[in-house]
C-alpha cells in the first residue's frame, strides 16, 4: 500500500528541502480521486538554486571525468531502487493509475535493470579513438577522438510512464558524466521525487549532480528551458509543449532532444489472421488506458476483412478485464485526471461528429461513480483524415480505417500522418511483413507481434515525433560531445 498523508521534497545540491516559500501541491490517485498527499512546489527560486548546483557540480567536481566513480554510484542507485520495489512500484499505482502488472515491466523493472546496463556502458566505452597518424603541411599529427560529457542536462518529464521516462533521462546522462536537473509532470511528481531521495540518503552521487525540481507551476519548465547555464534540453511529452522547449532553447541555441507523439499504424495484410490483428489491437488500446505515445492506435484493414475484424475486435474488448489498478488481472485503470478524461471524451464526440461509428465504449463506465475512467471504445469507418486518425487521443480509442489497394494503400494510409514514432504488421508472411515494415516513416514497427522495447534499443521517432533518440547506445551518446584533438609528431 501507498504511505498516504506524507509530503515529498525537492532534492536541490544534495540535500532534501521544502519549496523556497513553503507551498505545496496536492497528488490526486486518478482511480479513487482521492488525495495521497502534497509535494513542494517549486518557486523560480528553487529552479535557480538546482541550475546553479548543477553547473557547480560539473564545473568543479571530478564527476564528468570519473567513469569508475559514477558506475560505483548508479549501481549504488540501482540497488536502492531494488530494495525500495515494494513500496516504489504501489506508490506508482496510487499515483498514475498503472495496472500494478506493468510495474513489472515498462513502469518499473525493465527502465530499473536498465540502469546496470548503462553503468555496465559506462565501464567499457570507448571514450578515446586512436584515428592513426596523418601527413599535413605543417608535419605529421597523431590524431584522437574524445568523447565528453555535455554538461548540464535539463530533463523535462511525463507523467505516463515516469520511471522508465525518468531512469530513460538520468541513467545515460549520469553515466556519461553530466549533471541534471529533473523537471517532472506535477501529475506524477512521486515517482520522481522517490529518486531524489534514494539519491540522498542510499548513494554516493555528489551535491548538485542531481536535482528533482517538482512543481506544479508551469513557467519553472520554461525557465529550465531557456536558462543559459544547461548545455542540453531532454523533453517527452506531447509536441505542441515539445516545440514550445525547443523554441525556449533556441535562444541560447542549446542542444534539444524530443520524444514526442505519436499517432501509430497496425496493418493487417489481406492474410492476417483476424483474431490476432484483434487481440494484438486490444492490448495496444487497453494497455494503461491508451496512454502511451508509442501505442498503435489506428487499425489498418482490408475491406474484405474489416467487418469480420470489427467483430473480433468488439467481442474481444467487450470482455476484456479493467477497473482497479491494484488488480492483477486488469490491464487498464483510469485516465490520469479528469481533465484528459473530459479531453478523451471530447474527441470521441468529435468523431462522431465527422462520421465514425461508435461500436463499443464511447463513455464513463456506468459502474464507476469515482475515479476517471473511460469505457475501451472502438470507433468504426473512420476516415483517413479524420480529426481522430490525426490527432493524438492518449486514451483507450482506437480507430478503425477500412483500405482497399493492397499493401501499397495500407502503407500510404500508415504514413499520412505528421506524427512517426512507431507502427505494427501483421501478416501470415513474414517476409512481406518486414517489406511493407521498411517503408513505414516511423522510429520503431513491431512484425507480427515482435517486442522492441529495451533499455538497449534506441527510441524515438520522425517527423513530429521528435528528435534524437533514446536508450540504447545511440540514447547514450545523445549526451556526449566530441573532441579531435591532433598532437605534432
Amino acid at each position: 500500500m501507498p504511505q498516504t498523508g506524507r509530503t515529498e521534497p525537492l532534492l536541490i545540491d544534495g540535500r532534501l528541502v521544502s519549496a523556497s516559500d513553503g507551498g505545496t501541491f496536492e497528488n490526486i490517485n486518478p482511480a479513487t480521486e482521492e488525495v495521497l498527499g502534497s509535494t513542494a512546489d517549486a518557486t523560480a527560486t528553487d529552479m535557480d538554486a538546482a541550475i546553479t548546483a548543477a553547473r557547480r557540480a560539473f564545473d568543479e567536481t571530478s564527476w564528468s571525468t570519473d567513469p569508475a566513480f559514477r558506475v560505483h554510484c548508479l549501481r549504488q542507485l540501482q540497488a536502492a531502487l531494488v530494495k525500495n520495489a515494494d513500496q516504489l512500484k504501489a506508490d506508482l499505482v496510487a499515483e498514475i493509475g498503472t495496472p500494478v502488472v506493468l510495474t513489472g515491466g515498462p513502469q518499473f523493472d525493465t527502465p530499473v535493470e536498465g540502469i546496470g546496463w548503462f553503468a555496465d556502458l559506462a565501464e567499457r566505452y570507448d571514450w578515446e579513438t586512436d584515428l592513426g597518424e596523418a601527413a599535413a603541411p605543417t608535419g605529421v599529427s597523431r590524431r584522437l577522438l574524445r568523447r565528453e560529457p555535455i554538461g548540464v542536462v535539463g530533463a523535462i518529464t511525463p507523467w505516463n510512464f515516469p520511471t522508465q521516462i525518468n531512469l530513460a533521462k538520468i541513467a545515460p546522462a549520469l553515466a556519461a558524466g553530466c549533471t541534471v536537473v529533473l523537471k517532472p509532470a506535477p501529475d506524477s511528481p512521486w515517482a520522481a521525487t522517490a529518486l531524489g531521495r534514494l539519491v540522498a540518503e542510499e548513494t554516493d552521487i555528489p551535491a548538485g549532480v542531481l536535482n528533482v525540481v517538482a512543481s506544479s507551476r508551469h513557467e519553472i519548465g520554461h525557465q529550465l528551458a531557456a536558462d543559459p547555464r544547461v548545455d542540453m534540453l531532454s523533453f517527452t511529452g506531447s509536441t505542441a509543449t515539445g516545440r514550445a522547449v525547443m523554441a525556449a532553447a533556441a535562444e541560447n541555441l542549446t542542444k534539444v532532444f524530443l520524444e514526442l507523439g505519436g499517432k501509430s499504424a497496425l496493418i493487417a495484410l489481406d492474410d492476417a489472421d483476424p483474431a490476432t490483428a484483434a487481440v494484438t489491437a486490444a492490448f495496444h488500446i487497453t494497455t494503461h488506458a491508451g496512454q502511451g505515445c508509442a501505442i498503435l492506435s489506428r487499425l489498418l484493414v482490408p475491406r474484405a476483412q474489416y467487418e469480420a475484424t470489427l467483430t473480433t475486435l468488439v467481442e474481444t474488448l467487450r470482455g476484456w478485464p479493467y477497473g482497479d489498478p491494484s488488480d492483477p488481472g486488469n490491464l487498464m485503470g483510469p485516465l490520469i485526471s479528469e481533465r484528459q478524461r473530459e479531453r478523451v471524451l471530447g474527441y470521441i464526440q468529435r468523431g462522431v461528429a465527422e462520421g465514425a461509428r461508435i461500436t463499443l465504449g464511447g463513455g464513463i463506465p456506468a459502474d464507476r461513480t469515482k475515479g476517471w475512467f473511460v469505457e475501451p471504445t472502438v470507433l468504426a469507418d473512420v476516415g483517413e483524415n479524420d480529426t481522430v486518425a490525426q490527432e493524438e487521443i492518449f486514451g483507450p480509442v482506437l480507430c478503425v480505417i477500412p483500405y482497399d489497394g493492397g499493401d501499397d494503400e495500407a502503407v500510404r494510409i500508415a504514413n499520412n500522418s505528421s506524427y512517426g514514432l512507431s507502427g505494427g504488421v501483421i501478416s501470415a508472411s513474414p517476409e512481406r511483413a518486414q517489406s511493407v515494415a521498411r517503408r513505414l516513416r516511423v522510429g520503431t514497427v513491431s512484425v507480427n507481434g515482435g517486442n522492441y522495447y529495451g533499455f538497449d534499443v534506441p527510441f524515438g521517432g520522425y517527423r513530429h515525433s521528435g528528435i534524437g533518440r533514446e536508450s540504447g547506445v545511440a540514447g547514450f551518446e545523445e549526451y556526449l560531445q566530441i573532441k579531435a584533438v591532433a598532437e605534432g609528431v
